[in-house]
């Protein structure tokens, strides 16, 4: 049996997936989450994850009350095929076809496979990701075409009907801030600011007025000027 009113939500404990989380709890009575350990070179999101999970609870009483179990699933293997500057400690820069080193081929297209195989055993048939095509760096697995080709893929494999849920498919960085401000306040702003993490390089260091992370890398780029058109 499947309950529409369920959800199961790919949290990293990022910006973009603590958005996401507030507005599953905002739409769904009960929300699950997954995250995916894949050897990342910012590991931290890991931990970044539970505390923003804590936060949103303690912050958020009423969103508490519907968070279900959270799931981590080890995806050690992507990692060690994955000749990335996100699964390595190599420099960033963009390749020969314009992408930035920081993709890591398939890993969209694996993480809802997994995310489906847990959703299946819970009765959960609604997956909600944070993947944008509006303003992003440019990766071919965060595409429409390509999440509702996988979807259909997914759906016909497991012989029941998946749909994928993507709140900020269309909303610029500064969109996502907005999305979060409404749903949220400043309350979920701060949290989103104080306890998630985007950064590739995993930096912790140093904090700014949009959160923590070196500031030079493209997810620190994005989140930044997402930021300043935010508050402008």
């Amino acid at each position: 049996m499947t309950d529409g009113s369920k959800a199961l939500i790919l949290f990293s404990g990022g910006q973009d997936s603590a958005t996401c989380l507030a507005w599953a709890l905002d739409k769904y009575s009960y929300v699950e989450t997954v995250g995916f350990n894949y050897e990342q070179r910012h590991a931290v999101e890991m931990d970044c994850r539970k505390v923003v999970l804590e936060s949103v609870s303690q912050v958020f009483p009423h969103w508490g009350a519907k968070l279900g179990q959270d799931h981590i699933v080890d995806l050690s293997a992507l990692g060690a095929i994955s000749e990335t500057s996100l699964t390595r400690d190599v420099e960033i820069i963009m390749d020969e076809e314009g992408l930035p080193s920081t993709f890591v081929p398939g890993r969209n297209l694996i993480f809802l496979n997994f995310a489906a195989a847990v959703a299946y055993r819970r009765g959960i048939t609604t997956l909600i990701g944070g993947m944008c095509e509006a303003d992003f760096s440019g990766y071919p697995d965060c595409r429409k075409e390509t999440l509702d080709a996988q979807m259909r893929a997914i759906s016909l494999g497991m012989d029941k009907s998946y749909r994928l849920e993507t709140p900020l498919m269309h909303l610029s960085k500064a969109g996502a801030w907005k999305l979060a401000e409404k749903l949220g306040g400043q309350k979920l702003i701060d949290i989103i600011v104080e306890d998630s993490h985007t950064c590739y390089r995993g930096a912790r260091g140093k904090r700014f007025d949009w959160g923590y992370g070196c500031g030079a890398c493209p997810a620190c780029e994005l989140r930044s000027k997402g930021w300043a058109e935010f508050v402008a």
